[in-house]
């Protein structure tokens, strides 16, 4: 329905795991997951859950083929045959470019409402929460805000001190052009020039 996309970048691996152990299910209606890998192929996944759910089924597998994998088979492996943990060469100490981004926070939605609007300069391949932070730097009156960490990386839990509440339904949402963001404040890279808007909403 959207180029082999199934609800969103994230709900891929979920998604993929599911339908590949499910498979003999849906016999002979075959499905084919050619795009469906093409999406996750084409992605640069850097939360360490939704690696973790991409992962099995890049190799054909669920989660529900953990409880028979044989962990004793691998404990002998040689240290030539595991892989290094380094960093990546060339990439400490480089200077990189500033961008800037335009950045708005809007509550039209309880109690007294407001809405602010800030440009920030920052060094290029940012992420949103970096832009958060410093403009919550420069301006604390206006954009401080509070995250709790989750296993999806943090969470924005309020802005200008307006929280969101399950019991309301309420929360932050993060829209670029209109567009809501498929990616968490930890991990999405605003580009330069580009207009983020943090809109108090419900669900």
């Amino acid at each position: 329905e959207k180029n082999g996309m199934i609800g969103n970048i994230y709900s891929m691996g979920l998604a993929l795991q599911a339908l590949e152990a499910t498979r003999k299910f849906y016999a002979p209606w075959e499905w084919d997951c050619s795009q469906a890998f093409s999406v996750v192929y084409a992605h640069d996944y850097q939360q360490p859950m939704a690696i973790a759910e991409v992962l099995p089924a890049l190799v054909g597998r669920s989660y529900l083929d953990a409880a028979g994998l044989d962990c004793a088979a691998t404990r002998d492996m040689s240290p030539s045959r595991q892989l290094p943990l380094s960093p990546k060469p060339g990439t400490h100490g480089v200077p990189r470019a500033s961008i800037q981004v335009h950045y708005s926070i809007t509550n039209t939605l309880q109690g007294k409402h407001f809405h602010y609007s800030t440009t920030v300069t920052v060094p290029s391949g940012s992420t949103l929460l970096q832009v958060m932070e410093v403009a919550a730097e420069e301006n604390p009156q206006n954009f401080s805000f509070q995250t709790e960490q989750t296993s999806w990386g943090p969470y924005v839990t309020s802005i200008h001190g307006l929280a969101g509440s399950t019991d309301d339904r309420t929360y932050w949402q993060f829209l670029s052009a209109e567009n809501a963001l498929e990616e968490g404040v930890g991990t999405y890279k605003p580009y330069d020039g580009e207009h983020i808007q943090a809109v108090f909403s419900t669900y």
